[in-house]
C-alpha cells in the first residue's frame, strides 16, 4: 500500500484548463462579437462623413460637431477651425471610446472576450503571468475618472439634441416624430450609464468617513449605488441605443426611410 503525502497549503494540480461542463465560452464569445460589430459599424460611419443630419435630428456619433466642415443643421461649434478636413466624427469619438474602453464593466468584458484574462470564472487563462493594472499599458485605465467628467458634457449636448428634436425642419416647436423618441431614449440611457458609473459613485460618496455628517451626499450615494447595481445593463443598453440612433438618422438622411411623424 502506497501512502501519498500532501503538503499543507499546497494547491491541487489540475492539468485540464477547467472542470466546467457548461458552455462557459458562449458569454465571452458573444461579448466579443457584439463589441467588434459595434467597433466596425462606428468606424464605418465615422469615416463616411455624410448622412448624419436629417433635420431636426443629428446623429450622436457626430454631435457635437467641432469643425467648420460640418453639414448645415448639425449645430457646428467650429472649435478647431477650417484646417480639419477629415470627418468631424473623428474629433469626438475618441472621448466616448476612451470612457467606455476604461469603464470597469467593459474592462471585464474585453479582458474575457479578447485577452482571455481569464475567459470565464474557474477557467485558466493562457498567460503565464499577470501584472494587473499597475504597469503600462493597463495603468492607463486610471484615466477613466477624468473621462467621466468629459462625457457628462457630451451627455448635455446629446440631451440638447433630443430637446431640439421636438422642433420641425422649419424650426417651429411642437413636433414629435419617431426620431424624437429615439434621440430622447438614447440621451436617457447615456445618462443612466454615466450616473451608474463607479467613478460617479466614488465622486458623490467617496472619501467620507461619516455619512451622518454629509446627509445630501449620502442620499446621492444611495441613489447612485442603486443605479450602479445595474451598470452592466445600462452599459449595453446605451451602446445599442447610440448605434440605433445613428442608424435611424442615417436611414432617414439618405432617403431609405421616412421619419414617422406623430404631430
Amino acid at each position: 500500500m502506497t501512502t501519498q503525502t500532501v503538503t499543507a497549503g499546497a494547491r491541487a494540480q489540475i492539468a485540464r484548463r477547467t472542470l466546467r461542463k457548461d458552455r462557459w465560452w458562449l458569454a465571452p464569445a458573444l461579448t466579443g462579437v457584439v463589441l467588434l460589430a459595434f467597433a466596425v459599424y462606428a468606424t464605418w460611419r465615422a469615416f463616411m462623413n455624410q448622412h448624419y443630419v436629417a433635420e431636426p435630428y443629428v446623429s450622436p456619433l457626430y454631435s457635437p460637431c467641432l469643425a467648420s466642415n460640418c453639414v448645415p443643421g448639425s449645430g457646428e461649434l467650429d472649435v478647431v477651425g477650417s484646417w480639419w478636413k477629415l470627418s468631424p466624427a473623428l474629433l469626438i469619438l475618441p472621448f466616448p471610446l476612451a470612457f467606455r474602453a476604461t469603464c470597469y464593466y467593459y474592462r471585464k468584458a474585453y479582458y474575457r472576450a479578447f485577452w482571455l484574462s481569464p475567459p470565464a470564472c474557474a477557467v485558466a487563462e493562457p498567460h503565464k503571468k499577470y501584472t494587473g493594472e499597475s504597469r503600462f499599458p493597463l495603468i492607463l485605465q486610471n484615466v477613466h475618472r477624468y473621462f467621466f467628467w468629459i462625457l457628462l458634457l457630451f451627455n448635455f449636448v446629446l440631451t440638447l439634441d433630443a430637446v431640439l428634436a421636438f422642433r420641425n425642419a422649419d424650426g417651429e416647436w411642437g413636433h414629435m416624430g419617431l426620431g424624437t423618441l429615439v434621440l430622447v431614449a438614447n440621451a436617457a440611457l447615456l445618462w443612466l450609464y454615466s450616473l451608474s458609473c463607479h467613478s460617479c459613485r466614488h465622486a458623490v460618496g467617496g472619501r467620507l468617513n461619516h455619512f451622518s455628517k454629509h446627509p445630501i451626499r449620502y442620499w446621492m450615494w444611495t441613489k447612485v449605488s442603486k443605479l450602479n447595481s445595474r451598470h452592466m445593463v445600462w452599459a449595453w443598453a446605451s451602446l445599442f441605443s447610440v448605434a440605433l440612433a445613428d442608424l435611424y438618422v442615417f436611414l432617414v438622411a439618405n432617403g431609405t426611410i421616412s421619419d414617422l411623424s406623430f404631430f
